[in-house]
């Protein structure tokens, strides 16, 4: 379906630049859209690329993780005399 549409515009597109007075406006109009299309998406990487925040700072990374280790070695630590106060009562 999708092959069928393509090679049908492909005929009409060279139909109207060859065989049609239209053939002038047809060039200039598929010009401007291609280079109208191609600098649309490099404004938007522009864009992208003056709006995205820079990435925090590695050290600042390692910081985080290493808090939040702590964090975690310090519940495990407080919830194992638990764990094994509930076992000895069940026996």
């Amino acid at each position: 379906m999708l092959a069928s549409i393509s090679i049908i515009i492909i005929i009409v597109y060279g139909y109207l630049v060859f065989l049609t007075d239209y053939s002038m406006i047809l060039l200039k109009l598929t010009g401007f859209i291609a280079v109208a299309g191609v600098f649309g998406v490099l404004a938007w990487i522009g864009y992208t690329l003056a709006t995205t925040p820079p990435p925090k700072p590695i050290e600042e990374i390692e910081k985080e993780l290493e808090e939040e280790l702590k964090k975690l070695e310090e519940e495990v630590s407080k919830e194992e005399p638990e764990s094994s106060g509930e076992g000895q009562e069940s026996s």
